[in-house]
């Protein structure tokens, strides 16, 4: 169980360090914390920060990857690498979120 809980604090950490970089740290940092909130062991919190990473997925990583690769093409710079980058941070987010379902079964099961 130890592993998907760190490949979900990896994905928080990952969106966070997105937002921080564009000088957002309230944001960051609340990405950032956000896994403390599975130390709560209630099925309504594992299932929001399941379907924040669903919506940062598709929100975050898939507008962000591709307004960058949009980018790319029209400067008429390689983009086949950055594409293949975030897409791969979008499954990655996408897993982490198929991670908080492998949690809360665990959890479920411990009762």
């Amino acid at each position: 169980m130890w592993w998907r809980i760190l490949i979900i604090f990896l994905a928080f950490v990952l969106l966070g360090a997105h937002f921080m970089r564009f000088g957002q740290t309230l944001i960051s940092a609340a990405f950032i914390l956000a896994p403390l909130l599975l130390l709560i062991r209630h099925v309504a919190i594992t299932r929001t920060l399941q379907l924040v990473l669903i919506l940062s997925a598709i929100f975050v990583w898939g507008l962000s990857g591709l307004d960058y690769v949009q980018m790319r093409i029209s400067m008429d710079a390689p983009w086949l690498r950055l594409a293949i980058i975030m897409s791969a941070v979008t499954l990655f987010t996408l897993l982490a979120s198929f991670c908080c379902q492998g949690v809360q079964r665990l959890r479920q099961a411990r009762r």
